[in-house]
């Protein structure tokens, strides 16, 4: 049985934040949403999350940013973009501040599922070695 299944939804349009908040709730997971990176980050320091899927596109600070900020703080968190604009350009660049990948708006949910799925079973393994 895998443990601390936490998901952390950072996106700054709250119908999103909602169905995806129902997508993985239904699928068993404990999930934290944050409509901006300053509610992200206050989140990450309170609960022991390892696994988030962040808006790239927020006002103020924006999710490449802010993936930077928790890569800094938690190295072995693994992290999603979501985003309705995307070039390769951008790619490059999210993995670069250490997104694990990407996915472009609308998002297919099952796929956020079973990419959600392999996340926690990589954590897992890591916290067996």
């Amino acid at each position: 049985m895998m443990e601390n299944k936490k998901i952390l939804i950072v996106d700054d349009e709250p119908p999103i934040l909602r169905l995806l908040s129902q997508v993985f709730t239904k699928a068993g997971y404990e999930v934290f949403t944050a409509e901006n990176a300053r509610d992200a980050l206050k989140i990450i320091e309170e609960n022991n999350i390892m696994v988030m899927f962040f808006d790239l596109n927020m006002p103020v600070m924006n999710g490449m940013e802010l993936c930077k900020r928790v890569k800094s703080i938690k190295p072995m968190s693994i992290i999603y973009a979501i985003t309705g604009y995307a070039s390769l350009f951008e790619l490059s660049e999210c993995l670069d501040v250490g997104f694990e990948d990407y996915f472009k708006k609308p998002v297919n949910v099952s796929t956020l599922l079973k990419t959600a799925e392999s996340a926690f079973e990589k954590v897992n393994r890591w916290k067996k070695m």
